[in-house]
């Protein structure tokens, strides 16, 4: 087969003898970076190969070809048309009998007119078509014995032959749906008339989606047949070509198998914990120190003190909970969490992963969750090597904080919220920084947090606290009952430790 453009070919194409594979030979690329537009391929490269699948008409453009106008028609469009035998028109039926006398054309010919058409017999509607069977005289007239309709209801009419049109000859044959007309060869490029458009004579340009297979795609392509490419048809010898499709291995999952399942990787689509999230969780974070002198209520939570299986342990106990591991994995010398002195619980999380093995070291295994790491692979040929022995288990992985609150928001926990972070300390200097900025001084800030059961005491502050401030306990007297302020506090003061002294008072409240 010739090269030809794609529209032709598609134009020209039986449905019924789909798939067919065609070789690209002159490619196309659509404005440089433009690589794909609401969908359909844009850029074919000369030695593609297309295995066509399915061709859907998408719309049909209508021309006007004395005005070059357009319209589109859907492709249930409903109007009927009928082919022209040519773009002229003819003035009166003496005139339409005469070209047709010249062409040597035998009656019966078919035509219409224009304009409706008013007999004593009845109103030839416009566009209307007609068949003139013969040339005769009629009550001393020359006339043109004309049928209206079809089958039973065929309506007899004698016209003049100096009645005025414009007439416009027609294709013999019954008018025929748009379908109809794209899928006869011999009306390709045809003009045609239709009552329900405004134009009397138009010319039908469709445009339809391949669906077609490329090498490596994952998904079916779509390709306009206007793209400006030319292909040839190579169905008769492309029978050992072979379209690889990727996989990705959530897809693999999904299936089932069969496994093992021996593929290439391609390329790696997705990859869900990454590096720039894990710095945004970083930023996040924030060390808290607490002294040893800190004043709170702690207390140590106890159990029963039995010994427990995970198993039976997340089946006889509601989650979160504390635990410590008190005995290793036999089986796994380097287990790390009986080093830990203990471990928080939080859920059960129930992730499907593949078991994957390099074909250079089958020994060597490792998981991958789909959902978090999707490769794009190829099925290879061959079978896969087999491990000699059982496949190896992981059994504690280690989770960065950033992907296990990145996992809390999938859709597996729609509906759950993740545990709360604490807040961010400000501290008292940055409590003075929000009193300042609301008009209050640090003293009055201070009073709002006081109990309102106690008297407001009388407020004295505490001397500069230095950077080690286990020299500044030291030096207070046990009998004193309690400081004297030896700076008093502005509301300009820098002095990052502001302490309200309420010792002497609070004796006495008691």
């Amino acid at each position: 087969m010739e090269p030809v453009s794609l529209q032709d070919f598609v134009c020209a194409l039986d449905p019924a003898s789909l798939p067919r594979v065609l070789r690209v030979c002159s490619g196309v690329y659509f404005q440089g970076s433009i690589y794909e537009i609401s969908g359909n391929e844009c850029s074919l490269s000369t030695g593609d190969l297309i295995k066509v699948t399915y061709v859907r008409l998408q719309k049909v453009v209508c021309e006007n070809p004395g005005t070059g106008q357009t319209m589109e028609l859907a492709p249930n469009f409903q109007g009927n048309f009928s082919p022209l035998t040519g773009p002229q028109s003819y003035g009166t039926l003496e005139e339409l009998v005469s070209a047709a006398t010249q062409s040597s054309k035998q009656l019966p010919i078919c035509f219409m007119s224009t304009h409706r058409i008013t007999t004593k017999a009845r109103v030839v509607p416009q566009e209307q078509p007609l068949k003139l069977e013969a040339v005769e005289m009629h009550h001393g007239t020359c006339c043109a014995r004309c049928v209206l309709g079809t089958g039973a209801r065929q309506v007899l009419l004698h016209l003049p032959l100096s009645q005025k049109g414009p007439f416009w000859e027609l294709e013999p044959g019954p008018p025929r749906t748009l379908l109809q007309v794209l899928q006869d060869p011999a009306l390709r490029d045809a003009i045609l008339t239709c009552p329900a458009l405004p134009w009397h004579s138009l010319t039908l340009m469709p445009q339809y989606e391949v669906e077609a297979i490329m090498h490596l795609r994952r998904t079916i392509v779509k390709i306009p047949s206007t793209l400006e490419v030319d292909v040839e048809d190579i169905t008769a010898s492309s029978q050992h070509i072979h379209f690889m499709k990727p996989l990705l291995l959530s897809e693999a999952l999904a299936r089932g198998g069969p496994f093992p399942l021996p593929t290439e990787i391609l390329e790696r689509l997705s990859d869900q914990p990454g590096e720039e999230e894990e710095d945004e969780e970083a930023e996040d974070q924030e060390q808290i120190l607490l002294p040893l002198h800190f004043s709170g209520s702690f207390v140590e939570e106890m159990g029963d003190g039995r010994r427990y299986s995970l198993q039976d342990l997340i089946a006889q106990f509601s989650l979160p909970c504390e635990v410590k591991v008190v005995a290793k994995d036999a089986s796994h010398p380097a287990d790390p969490l009986p080093s830990f002195l203990g471990l928080r619980l939080e859920e059960k999380i129930m992730e499907p992963f593949l078991v994957v093995s390099l074909d250079s070291n089958p020994e060597m295994c490792f998981e991958v969750p789909p959902r978090w790491l999707d490769l794009t692979v190829v099925e290879a040929e061959g079978q896969p090597s087999q491990p000699a022995g059982p496949l190896p288990v992981v059994p504690v992985e280690e989770l960065t904080e950033a992907f296990y609150y990145h996992l809390r928001k999938s859709p597996a926990f729609e509906g759950q919220a993740p545990p709360p972070r604490p807040p961010k300390s400000k501290g008292l200097r940055g409590q003075k920084q929000v009193s300042k900025a609301k008009g209050v001084k640090s003293s009055e800030a201070f009073q709002l947090q006081e109990p309102s059961l106690l008297p407001k005491p009388k407020r004295k502050t505490l001397q500069k606290v230095t950077k080690d401030s286990c020299n500044l306990y030291s030096e207070i007297p046990g009998h004193k009952k309690g400081l004297r302020p030896t700076k008093p506090i502005t509301q300009d003061s820098d002095d990052e430790h502001d302490y309200e002294e309420m010792l002497e008072q609070f004796p006495k409240t008691l």
